[in-house]
């Protein structure tokens, strides 16, 4: 009975209450040299190697979404055609003559090229023009501070997390060089981006008479080529905020500069015809094939009193984000659409030259002479003219001042013998040829 009824004894812990505060000790330790180790000095894959698979990722994309689009038009080949809009029966004048329907194919046709075998172009005269632009964008930017003040305004937007303080811009630098443009060739597509220069079993071939070359939606698109080898900076500056338990328990300053060392890539440029009956203007639609390569340089320095400078794992999370930031919004499948304005010639839209003024005899004429000289001309010739009433009022008063022999006419010469014989005489004549003129009674 005594011993059933005592308590069994019950088993002692291997490790004691210390020696389990250490092992978790040096557990949390290795975890936080591990994660310092592979997280944050852990080498970076080079360049090359990041690029490939960044590429090879941006390939399949592009090429899973072609896919999608031909299996789509094989399951439903009215899918992927935009229902018509019902468009208004307006009254055509017929004063204008309708030019006949134009395709891709009679557009080549009349401007003499051959996609097939025409050479690609060097766009010499294109790089001269974007890069006198480019120029005097830089210029600008150099007068006011109107590009910091956007750049600072769009950084601590609406967007800016809560752990991060105000965003301060420290360097900016715009570059010096200037992108090349090049290898300029025209290729036709439908209206989903897809060559049409693609003909059975895989050869290069373009037939203007297919239903795809002629279907609603197809265009002519210039591709070409884009390099540019330059250091274009943007360094800013902000603090990591640790608002737990409580608000601002931790500030973590931290710096960092991005620059665009190089890109490199393919262009694509086509133009969107307006549509009357959706009151939607001329586009432009531009975006880049998914072989571009764009390199940063990202130097970054953490902390106040000991700091870490140019941590591998910041600079690749900089990069990742960066580039799907521009896979998201200028890569195919993706693209961006540009409204292009009237290109009719209007008033309102002209500058240079002088303009003529009404009245005067300088409004027939032409010259090169701008509004100011325009507004100087007007302004002396409203001063001769001033000059000119001057001068006739003062001839005025003295005609008036003057005897009445130096009038243009004189009196008749018989009035003052008493007799009326009608007789001028003229300024300036001889005596006795005097002007008769015959008064009414």
């Amino acid at each position: 009975m005594a011993t059933t009824d005592m308590c069994p004894m019950k088993p002692e812990p291997a490790f004691s209450f210390t020696q389990g505060f250490i092992v978790g000790q040096i557990s949390v330790v290795l975890l936080i040299a591990a994660f310092i180790k592979f997280f944050i000095f852990g080498e970076a894959p080079s360049a090359e190697v990041t690029a490939s698979i960044r590429a090879a990722e941006r390939r399949s994309r592009t090429l899973a979404h072609r896919q999608s689009l031909l299996t789509l038009r094989s399951t439903t080949p009215n899918a992927t055609r935009s229902p018509q809009q019902p468009t208004l029966n307006k009254k055509k004048s017929s004063i204008l003559r309708s030019p006949p329907t134009l395709t891709i194919g009679s557009i080549l046709n009349k401007t003499y090229y051959n996609v097939d075998s025409h050479q690609p172009e060097s766009l010499d005269w294109f790089n001269v023009l974007i890069a006198q632009t480019i120029a005097q964008f830089r210029s600008d930017a150099q007068q006011d501070d109107a590009i910091l003040t956007s750049l600072t305004k769009a950084l601590n937007g609406t967007s800016r997390p809560d752990f991060l303080d105000e965003i301060k811009v420290t360097e900016l630098t715009l570059g010096e060089d200037f992108p090349i443009f090049s290898n300029c060739r025209i290729i036709p597509v439908d209206e989903d981006g897809l060559s049409l220069n693609t003909g059975p079993g895989g050869e290069k071939r373009f037939d203007a008479n297919s239903l795809r070359a002629k279907g609603e939606g197809s265009r002519l698109q210039a591709r070409m080529d884009v390099d540019l080898s330059d250091m274009i900076t943007l360094a800013l500056e902000t603090k990591i905020l640790l608002n737990y338990p409580k608000r601002l328990t931790a500030v973590l300053p931290v710096a960092l500069a991005v620059s665009v060392v190089r890109f490199s890539g393919t262009l694509s440029i086509s133009f969107i015809p307006s549509n009357p009956s959706q009151s939607t203007p001329t586009m432009m639609k531009f975006s880049f094939l998914d072989d571009y390569r764009l390199d940063f340089s990202v130097r970054s320095l953490v902390g106040s009193r000991s700091r870490l400078q140019d941590v591998p794992k910041i600079a690749q999370l900089v990069e990742s984000r960066l580039h799907r930031w521009f896979d998201e919004r200028a890569v195919e499948p993706r693209f961006q659409e540009i409204a292009l304005p009237s290109l009719w010639p209007r008033k309102r839209n002209t500058r240079g030259g002088d303009d003529p003024l009404e009245g005067s005899a300088s409004s027939t004429t032409s010259g090169s002479a701008g509004k100011g000289k325009g507004r100087e001309i007007a302004k002396e010739l409203k001063e001769e003219a001033r000059k000119e009433v001057r001068a006739e009022a003062a001839a005025g008063q003295r005609r008036d001042l003057s005897p009445p022999d130096h009038l243009r006419y004189r009196r008749v010469r018989g009035q003052r013998d008493g007799s009326s014989t009608g007789e001028y005489s003229m300024p300036g004549s001889l005596p006795g040829m005097g002007m008769a003129i015959d008064l009414p009674p």
